[in-house]
């Protein structure tokens, strides 16, 4: 199967902030998307894009098959946060950690997705990005059903288990992957995009929150290898434990005295959550 260079998926388009994105930066997108508001938010809003194909979008939610229970049924369960939608999800244990920080979800039933047969289907793309509650891993291992890798991927990456996280690695790590950057979303509206940009054509974009922003050669992070990656989420995972969700530091007072001592000093948001980008190692 051969890797097509200008094609891109977008799996977890939500509103489509990145698909916008690369579709403008002249990229094809296939988009992937569970919530069935969204998916109709998005055919309105890429109307033209659906109608040239430059844009397909795959409903459903992609699962994966192998613990799938109940094979003879099209459909799965799909948790729709009716707070932040983008925290929709198939996996009930991530829906009751949302529930217990103050969210509701509604459950209905959508489509369920094999993402190893969207890639034969559709082709191995050129950057594969991945943002979809609890299934992330799922993509990356329906990758090693082919020889040929997307050159870059990217993930948001676990923030809960540095063992998960370690084992997001290994996957990254056994499919090909050498080179990673890892990659502050909650600074993305800071980002800007190089005048001698790589990846399509110069805009000059402005990102929303909730994009992924950058990727590729586009990135200007150094790469990192395994180990250093590694070993930079351990100070991450500091930060998690101690101003994180269910960080120890809960006084109020305390808790915004360190944030902003954290983030005057790293210049980062603190503590932030962070994407893992990968390039592959058969890439230049």
């Amino acid at each position: 199967m051969e890797k097509r260079k200008n094609l891109i998926y977008d799996v977890g388009m939500h509103k489509g902030e990145d698909t916008e994105y690369y579709l403008k930066k002249g990229f094809e997108v296939i988009a992937f998307e569970a919530n069935p508001e969204l998916v109709n938010l998005c055919k309105q809003k890429f109307k033209k894009e659906l109608e040239s194909k430059q844009l397909t979008i795959v409903e459903g939610a992609i699962i994966d098959p192998e613990f799938d229970q109940d094979k003879d049924n099209p459909n799965i369960l799909f948790y729709k946060n009716k707070n932040l939608s983008v925290w929709g999800t198939v996996d009930s244990e991530w829906a009751k950690r949302n529930e217990k920080r103050g969210t509701e979800n509604e459950i209905i039933e959508v489509t369920k997705i094999d993402f190893k047969k969207c890639l034969e289907k559709f082709g191995i793309p050129y950057y594969l990005k991945i943002d979809i509650e609890g299934m992330d891993r799922v993509c990356l291992k329906a990758l090693f059903h082919f020889d040929v890798k997307p050159d870059y991927v990217s993930i948001e990456s676990e923030k809960v288990s540095f063992k998960v996280l370690k084992g997001e690695f290994d996957l990254f790590k056994n499919n090909g992957y050498s080179q990673f950057k890892i990659v502050n979303q909650g600074n993305i509206k800071e980002q800007k995009e190089p005048l001698n940009s790589e990846e399509g054509s110069f805009l000059d974009y402005s990102f929303n929150s909730g994009a992924t922003g950058l990727f590729g050669k586009d990135l200007q992070q150094p790469w990192k290898g395994y180990k250093t990656a590694i070993n930079s989420y351990r100070f991450i995972f500091l930060g998690y434990k101690l101003l994180g969700d269910n960080g120890v530091v809960t006084n109020r007072f305390l808790r915004k005295i360190t944030l902003k001592a954290a983030r005057f000093f790293t210049k980062e948001s603190v503590p932030g959550w962070y994407d893992t980008h990968a390039k592959h190692s058969s890439v230049a």
